[in-house]
């Protein structure tokens, strides 16, 4: 069970991640958004990123073996990388329209997914 509470806050985690690291490029689409400054924008990613810390900081403790969770620590970074490129493809083709993803984004995924499978092993 505490695998799953750990891959559902990392992936809430992430999402918080992206919006606040890439989420400012759409800023500019909105009435709002067109004046800020690169402080105010940096401050609105802060707040975003805020949250994302709320639900890493007990992933990774919750999932660590070191606080009786089951994965290692090289385990939660993998799979914290996997679960980031998956949300920023969603991310991206939801709210980035004209990015394309071609072969080789493909292929540097399943590298990143073959990781994840390599760590598991022993």
């Amino acid at each position: 069970m505490k695998a799953v509470y750990t891959i559902a806050l990392l992936i809430g985690s992430n999402i918080f991640m992206t919006f606040a690291w890439y989420g400012h490029l759409k800023f500019k689409e909105f009435e709002w958004g067109k004046s800020l400054g690169l402080f105010a924008v940096i401050l609105i990613s802060w707040g975003m990123a805020f949250f994302e810390y709320c639900l890493q900081v007990p992933a990774n403790r919750i999932g660590s073996q070191e606080y009786g969770g089951p994965f290692t620590l090289v385990q939660l970074k993998i799979i914290q990388e996997a679960i980031t490129l998956i949300v920023f493809m969603v991310f991206s083709l939801a709210f980035f329209r004209h990015e394309v993803m071609k072969w080789n984004h493909y292929a540097a995924m399943a590298l990143i997914f073959g990781a994840v499978y390599l760590v598991f092993k022993e």
